[in-house]
């Protein structure tokens, strides 16, 4: 990690503004269209451009070669018009020469079989070949361009996503295995090999988990995700080093993809000067709004400030079984909503929709339909509307009282083999008890088990399977400080190694919550449910037998479990055993944030409206094609339109304002 003193940030990229563009994919387009670029992108306000993603053929035809000049030149364009580049070293896709002369560098799948060229990347991050040509590239790429004056920010690679079970990631898993226990005989402590015959008698023995003749050992599988996670960081890193190296003032970025598992969110975070995500709702799921906003919350989280949408579909997307065009003014909303949340960058992927490839179907801000076409208007319109409220937004922060807790160790440990409910999915529930938060319209951060939570007034716990003491501590320290702590079931399980604590939930946690013991989990089928105090209950639900110290806030009613607490209370600390249904959740979540002192951004508003608190504006984000009446204190001015709003406003069909308070 850099010196945090001497760090670059995205405010040094963004200089007061919200950059605004995308991925620039020139080499698939005849030279001459260029000039044709640069006038639409002037046209769209676009100020930012992703350049070279994958580029590493047309940059190294062939090994050792290099071919900058058509870079050169489109460097000078962009800046002569105004717009800056993140420049990106092009390491996520390599040439077909390198597979063809270099089958190592390659990835093997979990059964051996070869992961051909022909795609994307198709490489092994283990492999010393592949490590070796890409930082050789990334030296030149970042000597050519230090010093020139479009360049605003470093992107890395692009969506780090390659798992790889060959030989040289074997080596690799073994050294880093030696790292993280320093003998076989703590591993095999770690690993529970007493099971099932499996102990190891030397590092050589050991394997990734490859396709096996029945379940895999868990704890094995569980560090073979956190290697890969570190694997492909180091890929990173050592790419990220040379632009550092380079261009100290120039901040550096890769891209995530939303919620996904490969990559442990936290620990790269901290590895980068900027966080970027990549985010594509579904335009026809009715949470599509909610998933936008969560992925935004975990993104500034990570961030903790100001973070870059690096990609989003100006359209439809090519890659779901039916990929459905966005409405009219769906895109505006939900990049306007991403400003709300934090994002100092709104991109897209891509600029100009492409001819050929598997992304030909996949939108960009130019369509096939072209500057006339109705993508083309909207994205103008984005662009405008941005240039005026940039200077107040960027670098602003998003107040919020409540922590999601989140951690990607107990994700990778919740999806293993065996497990009681194979229906139960992490993700699926973080973004319920998000939801529930949302549209409660209470203001929500993202934060690790282990991170300080005393800012927050309140803190929910959706579940945490695998929790470290460090972890348990630090909950029991939250609720018994005063803090309100909302956990859901079958939390505090395991340890860092995912071994079952006695009694099926740690000591601390079931003293905590008033529980003496956990005698059953009871999942549930995926057409059951219990009934429950005030709603039902989906997904699981738990036999737990309380202390007597807690109250039962709901208890279940009718079945095994009859009278049983479904919920219990003790002091400031909540334990919920099943999945209420999305109402009775919402309820629940805003009862306990209201014990708490946890108050929505803005009271009164209509179901579909979203308010967002960023610095000293509001944003009003109407999620309904309806036009709704939204009642407001005092007046002020909405900086989209310049019209002034006393008491209240009407927001059409997805409608946005921007609000100043100029009430005084």
């Amino acid at each position: 990690m850099r010196n945090e003193k001497s760090m670059p940030s995205l405010h040094d990229a963004t200089r007061g503004r919200v950059l605004f563009g995308g991925d620039y994919n020139p080499e698939q387009w005849p030279e001459e269209v260029w000039a044709d670029d640069v006038r639409l992108m002037k046209e769209a306000g676009v100020n930012s451009v992703t350049l070279g993603v994958f580029s590493w053929a047309k940059i190294e035809p062939r090994p050792g070669a290099r071919e900058f000049g058509w870079l050169d030149r489109l460097m000078d364009l962009l800046h002569a018009h105004g717009v800056g580049v993140v420049l990106a070293t092009p390491t996520a896709s390599p040439p077909p020469w390198m597979g063809a002369l270099h089958p190592e560098t390659l990835p093997r799948a979990e059964d051996g079989t070869l992961v051909s060229y022909g795609s994307r990347q198709h490489f092994c991050p283990s492999s010393p070949v592949y490590r070796r040509y890409a930082t050789a590239l990334t030296e030149d790429l970042a000597a050519r361009y230090a010093d020139h004056p479009a360049l605003t920010v470093w992107h890395i690679n692009n969506e780090y996503c390659t798992h790889c079970w060959c030989d040289a990631t074997a080596d690799h898993f073994r050294r880093w295995l030696a790292d993280r226990y320093g003998s076989v005989a703590a591993l095999n402590e770690a690993w529970g090999t007493a099971f099932w015959s499996q102990r190891y008698d030397s590092w050589a023995e050991i394997l990734p988990p490859r396709r096996a003749q029945y379940m895999k050992n868990p704890a094995q599988v569980l560090d073979f995700k956190r290697f890969t996670s570190d694997a492909l960081m180091e890929c990173y890193v050592a790419e990220r080093d040379i632009v550092a190296r380079h261009t100290p003032h120039i901040p550096v970025t890769t891209n995530f993809m939303p919620l996904w598992s490969g990559q442990d969110g936290w620990a790269w975070a901290e590895q980068e000067d900027v966080v970027s995500v990549d985010i594509y709702p579904d335009p026809t799921d009715p949470q599509g709004g909610q998933y936008n906003a969560m992925l935004a919350d975990m993104t500034r989280s990570q961030a903790a400030g100001p973070w870059m949408l690096m990609e989003q579909a100006a359209g439809g997307v090519n890659w779901r079984e039916v990929n459905h065009p966005k409405p009219a003014d769906l895109n505006r909303l939900w990049s306007l909503q991403a400003v709300a949340r934090g994002a100092d960058a709104v991109c897209y992927f891509q600029w100009r929709q492409s001819r050929q490839g598997s992304e030909k179907f996949h939108s960009g801000m130019l369509t096939h339909a072209g500057e006339h076409g109705r993508t083309f208007r909207e994205v103008k319109q984005i662009g405008a509307e941005l240039a005026l409220i940039g200077a107040e937004v960027s670098d602003a922060a998003v107040p919020a009282e409540v922590a999601v807790l989140h951690d990607w160790d107990s994700w990778w440990a919740s999806t293993q083999e065996g497990r009681p409910s194979s229906r139960v999915a992490y993700p699926d529930l973080v973004q319920a008890w998000h939801r529930g938060l949302w549209e409660s319209g209470i203001a929500t951060e993202f934060a690790r088990p282990e991170a300080d939570l005393s800012a927050f007034r309140m803190v929910v716990v959706p579940q945490l399977y695998l929790l470290t003491d460090a972890a348990i501590d630090n909950l029991v320290s939250y609720a018994r400080g005063g803090g309100t702590l909302v956990c859901g079931f079958f939390t505090g399980v395991a340890d860092v190694d995912d071994r079952i604590r006695p009694g099926g939930m740690d000591s601390r946690l079931r003293e905590l919550f008033g529980i003496r013991t956990v005698h059953e989990w009871w999942p549930l089928d995926a057409d059951a449910s219990v009934d429950c105090d005030g709603f039902r209950g989906g997904l699981w639900s738990e036999e737990l037998e309380p202390d007597g110290s807690a109250e039962t806030v709901s208890a279940y009613r009718g079945g095994e479990l009859d009278g049983l607490p479904a919920v219990l209370r003790k002091g400031t600390a909540w334990y919920v055993s099943t999945l209420p249904e999305p109402e009775a959740l919402r309820g629940l979540l805003g009862r306990a944030a209201e014990g708490a002192g946890a108050r929505p951004v803005l009271e009164g508003l209509p179901e579909e409206v979203e308010a967002v608190r960023r610095g000293g504006l509001l944003f009003l984000l109407n999620h309904s094609r309806s036009t709704v009446a939204v009642k407001l204190p005092g007046r002020r001015l909405d900086l989209l339109t310049g019209v002034e709003a006393d008491g209240g406003l009407e927001l059409g069909r997805y409608g946005v304002a921007v609000l100043r308070d100029v009430s005084a």
